[in-house]
């Protein structure tokens, strides 16, 4: 495999690994403790430098199990960066959303859940229509002031609400977003390709990329129905045979077929031609992983090797495939 490639997240000076694992919907749920440390150790000695989760994700145990994973791991702690993201702590009306409160408490909470005594980057989940944008600004300001958090950005907001948070703290001179974490695939671009492109110049946003597969479509398991070691047999993901059935999912998965052939022409396979084409966009400073297992881990990390095998000709026939790209165009 090919050495790792960094990326600046934004204009920020903190650079990134192109591929970057995340524990959303594994840690607790797929993998224990003995687990999370050796796939978190596969990717690091990858040359993985961020590693990503919320509150929210197995209500909290995932940032627990991440936090024993890096204690017993022993690595210095300038040699890599963790997250957290802040919005659903919990039920009562002062664990949620993201009042100075909240922003503040859930920051101390996943720091002892981390075990560590600040966060990299720190994301506001979701937009809070109930609490002022400078309310939230200014919370984030202090926790950077008070050296809790390094960089602090946003997940899943429009451009507009993104542009709001960055003219208050300009107005204000506080600390200004920095990162976008938005879903980015094959299948969902406008956000990042059209919505976003004049944020890249003029505020210098990063991104840190989720659901780089489209929930696994991209993997082309599931060209032949839902195998019986899919986790959409799992309780909980019942959401997923919905997804897969849709009308939508079937033109995704017939699309995801016929990318084979171009995945088999560069020797690689779909799941990580995919993740190739995410790390192909020069906005994207790093796309986040959530394999459930080691080998599958070591498998979605060779898309590093498929990256410079992405020449003008092979993408346009992935975009003959997709026919979907955004208008106007925001080509990359």
């Amino acid at each position: 495999m090919s050495d790792m490639i960094y990326r600046r997240l934004g204009r920020s000076g903190l650079k990134l690994s192109r591929l970057s694992y995340g524990s959303w919907l594994t840690f607790a749920n797929q993998l224990r403790l003995e687990a999370v440390l050796e796939c978190m150790t596969i990717a690091y000695d990858a040359g993985v430098n961020f590693f990503d989760n919320a509150e929210v994700y197995a209500a909290g145990r995932s940032e627990q199990l991440m936090g024993e994973a890096l204690k017993k791991a022993g690595w210095r702690r300038d040699s890599y960066c963790v997250s957290s993201k802040v919005f659903w702590g919990g039920e009562k009306p002062t664990q949620r959303g993201l009042s100075r409160k909240h922003v503040t408490d859930a920051c101390h909470d996943a720091l002892k859940r981390l075990q560590l005594e600040y966060l990299d980057l720190y994301f506001c989940h979701r937009p809070d229509a109930d609490t002022p944008v400078e309310e939230t600004v200014r919370a984030m300001h202090d926790l950077i002031q008070q050296g809790k958090v390094l960089y602090w950005g946003t997940s899943e907001w429009d451009a507009t609400q993104i542009m709001e948070a960055y003219s208050v703290a300009r107005q204000y001179n506080l600390t200004p977003p920095t990162m976008e974490q938005p879903q980015y695939n094959m299948f969902h671009r406008e956000r990042v390709e059209l919505e976003y492109a004049r944020l890249y110049a003029e505020i210098g946003l990063g991104t840190t990329i989720w659901s780089p597969l489209c929930s696994g479509i991209l993997t082309n398991k599931y060209k032949d129905g839902i195998p019986e070691n899919s986790r959409a047999n799992l309780p909980g993901y019942e959401w997923l045979h919905e997804k897969f059935r849709s009308e939508e999912g079937k033109q995704r998965i017939q699309k995801t077929a016929s990318l084979e052939a171009i995945a088999d022409d560069l020797n690689t396979t779909t799941t990580e031609l995919a993740l190739a084409w995410c790390m192909a966009n020069p906005q994207v400073s790093t796309v986040i992983l959530g394999a459930s297992n080691p080998d599958q881990l070591k498998q979605n990390l060779k898309a590093i090797d498929v990256l410079e095998k992405l020449d003008e000709s092979v993408m346009d026939q992935i975009e003959l495939i997709l026919n979907n790209r955004p208008q106007p165009a925001q080509a990359f």
